[in-house]
């Protein structure tokens, strides 16, 4: 993570309802507003919006900050923002509804609707099916192949063509991996199925009915609309915007765009057994297939209550906090990172968007109001979290320092600049091109035609890599090296974008 850039940030508030004020926790009633105005300063977050769902009602939907750096729109509870990975629970939703009315099985083998789907390894491609992809038990590492697809110019065949040429980190079905062209598999499988995209399905069964009227399913429709918030990172200690993320390739794991208000209306439904209006949207059967375990995570933390196991459904995550059941997910594209949770036994639901992929203020928040609701001593999340947010941060800016002063010294590779230049190739991405521009090599990819990676040297065999886009980060790029000649290059980008490395190897 980084640093911040402090900024002041103007506070718009919207009360939508509130239901019988003595219902309603102090800290939500008479400190919210002081706690998130203070957190935009403390977190530099443009801006920031929230919603809480209570016994059917909607207790708040507001709007704070600004909409983005540049102009002084505020936001609102009707502020569009991309919501990432909340984007799974709809898609999940939509299966179950298909199988709820006998077009499916989410145990029909993804082959049933996609024949031509493969795999390196044949036999997982014939027994993946529906479940298996929408939790995340394909076998594979978390985030493994999206450098390959995030914001990159493939199709969505392309994608799928891209992931059946990955090798699992892991056995089949043996280890939860969270994997978004799992998704995507889920998606195309839902058009084969019904006859319809998932972008028009999704509108039509879940969007219309729920009167979610300014939400949008595509990443590509977001910049056409009105009250928007724009995307921001930081880049140390400065906060940066972003333009909008180019991923309706991969749509069904996270392209939902949404505001505070239409969210609350999933959740009244959520929280309703599939009700909205006094009317049956979703059946409770299809919603409790969604909230059925599939993969095991691992066990689960708090940093004050009691919890103890995390489990995955269809596209929500399943946990339990000091008793109760909570349902949940969060979301991250670049520049936002967003949270949907809901406790059904307290009937309560909250949703928080943000306007920086730079923060965990999104779920401090949300457990703040949470622990008001359970009647749990106030614990100030925000301030614990940002307290190790910035220790990370300043961790981040001496290593950083560290690599510039070594780039500062002008040291020279064993072998001339010229030589690292040429055609390289990784055997599922593809091409990357190295070219020398004065003392410095630049890095160009196949499938990222925005994208352009800065090398200056270090040492040994070891280049800084500072990408154009800040979302990817700045990296030491390894190359290996063999009787002076090149033989190829590990390329790295950032964890929130990928873990794993990319070897590409330098053509003659």
């Amino acid at each position: 993570m980084k640093n911040y850039l402090l900024i002041a940030l103007l506070f718009i508030g919207f009360e939508i309802s509130l239901f019988s004020q003595s219902s309603v926790p102090g800290f939500v009633k008479d400190s919210l507003n002081t706690y998130i105005n203070r957190a935009l300063h403390e977190w530099n977050i443009p801006g920031v919006a929230v919603a809480v769902v209570k016994d059917g009602n909607l207790v708040v939907a507001r709007g704070y900050g600004r909409q983005s750096i540049v102009g002084d729109d505020k936001v609102d509870e009707n502020t569009l923002f991309m919501i990432g990975s909340n984007t799974k629970a709809f898609t999940g939703t939509i299966l179950a509804l298909l199988q709820y009315e006998e077009k499916c099985s989410l145990n029909d083998k993804i082959i049933k609707w996609l024949p031509d789907f493969t795999m390196k390894d044949p036999w997982v491609a014939r027994e993946l099916n529906l479940n298996d992809v929408l939790s995340h038990r394909i076998g594979m590492e978390t985030f493994q192949g999206d450098f390959m697809y995030w914001t990159s110019a493939l199709t969505r065949k392309e994608v799928l063509q891209k992931f059946g040429g990955l090798t699992p980190i892991y056995g089949f079905r043996s280890k939860w991996g969270y994997t978004n062209a799992g998704f995507l598999i889920a998606g195309e499988c839902i058009q084969k199925i019904s006859g319809q995209s998932w972008e028009s399905i999704i509108r039509s069964r879940i969007f219309d009915p729920l009167q979610m009227n300014r939400t949008r399913a595509l990443a590509a429709e977001m910049p056409l609309q009105q009250n928007i918030a724009a995307p921001h990172t930081l880049v140390f200690d400065t906060l940066k915007l972003l333009p909008y993320p180019v991923m309706d390739n991969l749509a069904p794991a996270g392209s939902v765009c949404s505001s505070v208000s239409d969210m609350s209306h999933w959740l009244i439904c959520q929280l309703d057994s599939g009700r909205f209006n006094g009317k049956s949207v979703i059946p409770f059967s299809v919603i409790r297939e969604t909230r059925q375990p599939r993969s095991v995570i691992g066990s689960s933390s708090s940093p004050f209550n009691r919890s103890h196991f995390s489990l995955y459904g269809l596209g929500w995550d399943l946990t339990d906090y000091e008793g109760r059941e909570i349902v949940s997910h969060t979301g991250g594209v670049n520049g936002f990172v967003t949270s949907v949770t809901f406790l059904p036994e307290e009937n309560l639901g909250i949703v928080v968007l943000t306007n920086t992929d730079e923060n965990y203020f999104y779920e401090a928040l949300k457990w703040e109001i949470l622990d008001s609701y359970l009647n749990l001593p106030y614990r100030n999340y925000s301030q614990l979290y940002n307290k190790y947010f910035k220790l990370s941060s300043e961790r981040k800016i001496s290593v950083y320092k560290a690599q510039k002063d070594s780039v500062a010294m002008y040291l020279k590779p064993s072998i001339s600049l010229k030589n690292f230049t040429g055609h390289y190739l990784h055997p599922v991405y593809g091409y990357l091109d190295i070219t020398q521009a004065d003392n410095r090599l630049k890095m160009t990819f196949e499938h990222h035609p925005n994208l352009v990676g800065n090398l200056e040297y270090l040492s040994g065999e070891r280049f800084l890599c500072t990408y154009s886009d800040p979302v990817y980060g700045i990296k030491v790029l390894t190359f290996k090296i063999d009787n002076g000649k090149v033989k190829s290059v590990i390329v790295r980008v950032n964890d929130f974008i990928e873990f794993l490395p990319y070897e590409f190897v330098k053509q003659s």
